[in-house]
């Protein structure tokens, strides 16, 4: 186990300071989102700086943030009201809202988007029967290109467009469904590719070209498969509740690595304040967790939860949010 040290950190300020929903890199430093709809930019290296950029959002409530080109400072939110803005964090924050479209229906709970495919995607909760996926071509985001009704019966809770073939779009549900879509096809009957059976989907993503991963709000874990020859549904590998496996208490998030050789794993513990962040690498031939070589956050967020969190290897720096209302960073100790 490998332990780091606080290094620096930023709280929000207020008698009722807000949760730190998301952190996400960009170009022009660290994006953040609170429960105050606030939507910040801070110097990663310097966070005790406070934010350099300040936004306030109108979602109701925020759900969801992505970027849509991290190298561009452009991020993406959505919420409770059923609206989706896209921001230029390098512009001045009277002036950061490229875009704004109100969606004028149900709340929206989670969000993909694609500066290689010009695509958005939200999925909504479900109201009056019905959980949708809506898809906007951003060149023309007056109206949805593709909307699809049928592929969960429940609150769509993830999705994620396909890292290098745009054209596919994996959703997760709390009907229990991990589902990957040709949204090139508008025929909800042909549209899609490969649907798996996890339980209620907490986070769920691409690992590399054909396998992909799922959390399930009780966190069971597993791996899957969309590769021709794969048997259809079943998970290739299964870790079962990830609590018990590695003596946590809950699955802050999952982040591939890009080479698509595995994923870190971020997983916490309230009771023990200790963070963890566990390497998923292939052993052999199967995927596996590696339990020597943890990387540990002792003390982490105290007894609060931590939302998000976020690695830059060449700084050695491993950035989290939680719901103590700061944002912190942890280096090796000296």
């Amino acid at each position: 186990m490998y332990p780091l040290s606080c290094a620096n950190g930023y709280k929000y300020p207020g008698t009722e300071a807000p949760y730190v929903l998301d952190i996400i890199s960009v170009g022009g430093g660290l994006a953040a989102t609170a429960s105050d709809q606030s939507l910040c930019l801070f110097d990663p290296l310097r966070l005790d700086q406070g934010p350099l950029k300040a936004i306030q959002t109108d979602h109701g409530a925020l759900s969801s943030a992505k970027a849509y080109s991290a190298a561009e400072s452009v991020v993406c939110t959505t919420g409770e009201n059923g609206t989706v803005s896209l921001w230029d964090l390098r512009l001045r924050p009277t002036d950061a809202r490229a875009l704004h479209i109100a969606g004028g229906g149900p709340s929206f709970f989670s969000l993909a988007c694609s500066s290689q495919a010009n695509a958005l995607a939200v999925g909504t909760e479900l109201a009056n029967h019905q959980a949708s996926i809506i898809i906007w071509d951003l060149r023309s985001p007056s109206a949805p290109r593709i909307q699809y009704n049928e592929v969960h019966s429940d609150d769509v809770t993830e999705l994620n467009f396909h890292p290098s073939a745009p054209h596919l779009l994996l959703s997760g549900s709390t009907d229990g469904l991990v589902s990957v879509c040709d949204t090139r096809i508008a025929d909800e009957d042909e549209v899609l590719v490969q649907t798996f059976n996890h339980g209620s989907v907490h986070r769920a993503g691409f690992l590399n070209d054909t396998e992909l991963y799922a959390v399930s709000h009780d966190e069971k874990f597993a791996l899957y498969d969309m590769a021709e020859g794969v048997a259809n549904g079943s998970a290739t590998v299964d870790f079962g509740d990830v609590r018990q496996v590695v003596g946590c208490q809950y699955v802050a998030g999952v982040f591939p690595k890009l080479n698509g050789a595995g994923a870190v794993i971020g997983v916490g513990s309230q009771d023990q304040e200790m963070f963890q962040m566990i390497h998923l690498a292939r052993q052999g031939a199967a995927w596996g967790l590696d339990r020597d070589s943890v990387v540990a956050l002792p003390g982490a967020h105290g007894s609060e939860l931590i939302r998000s969190f976020y690695f830059i290897d060449e700084e050695q720096l491993v950035l989290t949010a939680g719901e103590d209302s700061c944002i912190k960073a942890w280096r090796p100790g000296n």
